[in-house]
């Protein structure tokens, strides 16, 4: 096991790198989207201002049977842990667990936090190493040639009187930072939750440094605004990334309708606009993915209007560093 910078590393490994994701989803996720090493490098790297990530992986440099990455976020790290199956169970993915946790001590991290896809073999890992379930939410997938457009189109056009529904790609205009990321906040106070493991920005500079390191990475961003017209201020929103590396599948992110905006059917009538975008401007697009509490959860009763289908549970998992380094013992 050796730190692996993918920074420098050479095409090989990279490839290597892809060749053994691809088969952990080949074998613990049937159906998932075939990874590619288009801006793989960058995807691996580029980190927002603030944010380190360290790598390490386990094998020879050209086959690789185990990778792992951590990212570190202030006191949190985010840690991701693969391990080919056929190499699994001879001890290679806590090995990379412990060297991941002991870089976290010495950068000062208090927990880690891990996002594990219900229903594989990586569940039982984690629970083994001490790791808790903090939230689990439920993962839909919408395939696009099923959609019945429409129906959608109307749901589109649906949009209250006193609203405009704007779409930009790549990023936002200037102007409208500062109300975005308002919109943003106003859905972590509802949500009151302390562990954040994906890419979230509650102010106008952050939001911007949030969009740039999404393009440069090759995840790009898809945003569908409600403008309230008498304010100017955004009403509601929704995101959607759309990833070189596995550009068949989209990942949906937020969907947000600020509270004094709710009950008029925003959200239902900005991401059925988002789908129609999609449609128009990534060609290669067949689904999108999408994740959503597992119960009493508004925004789960709109995707099933618009054709998702729920497919398996999402966990987070999170653990004391210090309690894991000494689960772990000497490294």
């Amino acid at each position: 096991m050796r730190e692996w910078d993918p920074g420098t590393a050479p095409a090989e490994e990279l490839e290597a790198f892809v060749r053994t994701l691809n088969e952990v989803l080949r074998v613990d996720v049937p159906g998932e989207p075939t990874w590619e090493t288009t801006m793989i490098r960058e995807y691996l790297t580029v980190t927002l201002p603030g944010e380190r990530r360290v790598c390490w992986t386990a094998g020879s440099p050209h086959e690789a049977p185990g990778f792992a990455n951590l990212l570190l976020m202030g006191d949190l790290g985010v840690i991701e842990v693969m391990v080919h199956p056929e190499s699994r169970r001879r001890g290679m993915g806590r090995s990379l667990v412990a060297a991941a946790c002991q870089r976290a001590y010495q950068e000062g991290a208090s927990s880690l936090g891990v996002e594990v896809i219900g229903d594989t073999p990586a569940v039982a890992f984690w629970e083994a190493l001490g790791f808790q379930c903090a939230y689990v939410e439920r993962r839909s997938v919408l395939d696009l040639r099923r959609v019945d457009w429409q129906r959608l189109e109307q749901m589109a056009a649906a949009v209250p009187t006193g609203y405009r529904i704007d779409y930009h790609v790549g990023g936002l205009p200037a102007e409208l930072l500062n109300s975005y990321a308002a919109a943003k906040a106003s859905r972590r106070e509802a949500d009151g939750s302390d562990l954040e493991l994906r890419p979230s920005s509650y102010d106008a500079r952050r939001l911007a440094e949030s969009l740039d390191t999404l393009n440069r990475r090759g995840m790009r961003p898809h945003l569908v605004l409600a403008i309230h017209e008498a304010t100017g201020d955004v009403a509601a929103l929704t995101e959607v990334v759309t990833p070189a590396q596995h550009p068949t599948r989209a990942d949906q992110y937020d969907t947000i309708v600020v509270p004094t905006h709710r009950g008029r059917g925003l959200a239902r009538a900005i991401k059925a606009r988002m789908l129609f975008e999609l449609r128009a401007a990534e060609p290669l697009l067949t689904e999108v993915q999408t994740w959503t509490a597992l119960e009493n959860d508004p925004i789960a009763e709109v995707n099933a209007e618009l054709g998702y289908r729920p497919d398996r549970q999402w966990r987070e998992y999170e653990v004391d560093v210090l309690s894991l380094k000494s689960r772990l013992g000497p490294t």
